[in-house]
């Protein structure tokens, strides 16, 4: 790779890092071709971008970084890096499920707003974060429970009301049909 071949490769890695709302660093060491492949066709699903980077671009990429420096014990070995630009916690999902039938995946670190994360932090908490579709949920459920309220409470003078004819009638000893028979 020549010199302007990795100035492109560099400035292509300081674009995904800087739109980015997450990343994750994987060690894909000892992994078959057909493995990696089926990894990549997972993180394709899911809107992740991977690619395996040399690095020291990656250290070039991000020497700007305030946070650079806390990735040199990262950046060791076979690096694979996969980006997540929409859902913070898709590729951590996708890494996490992954690694259940695939033990050789090893989750050497993420990143999430400029915060560091270990291989635990990113299984526990990265990705256990509810995805953008799980947060569209609970946003209308929020938004819908005050209108479900306001709703009931114009229902209950009428259900009351139902409720003081009803028990009116049972007092009366049953139906006025009854009554006259």
């Amino acid at each position: 790779m020549d010199r302007t071949e990795k100035q492109v490769v560099t400035a292509d890695l300081r674009d995904k890092f800087s739109r980015m709302t997450s990343a994750v660093f994987v060690d894909f060491k000892g992994m078959t071709v057909e493995t990696v492949t089926k990894l990549r066709d997972e993180f394709r699903k899911s809107g992740v971008e991977y690619r395996v980077v040399k690095n020291s671009l990656v250290k070039q990429a991000l020497s700007d970084k305030p946070w650079a420096g806390s990735l040199k014990g990262t950046l060791v070995g076979m690096t694979g890096i996969a980006w997540s630009y929409e859902d913070p916690s898709a590729a951590a999902k996708v890494v996490k499920a992954f690694r259940k039938d695939n033990a050789k995946l090893v989750i050497k670190a993420g990143l999430i707003e400029g915060q560091l994360l270990d291989a635990t932090g990113v299984e526990e908490q990265l990705a256990t974060m509810p995805g953008k579709d799980e947060l569209r949920a609970m946003l209308l459920a929020t938004m819908q429970a005050p209108l479900q309220q306001f709703l009931q409470q114009l229902s209950a003078p009428l259900q009351n009301f139902v409720y003081v004819l009803k028990a009116k009638e049972d007092a009366s000893g049953g139906s006025t049909n009854e009554s006259a028979a």
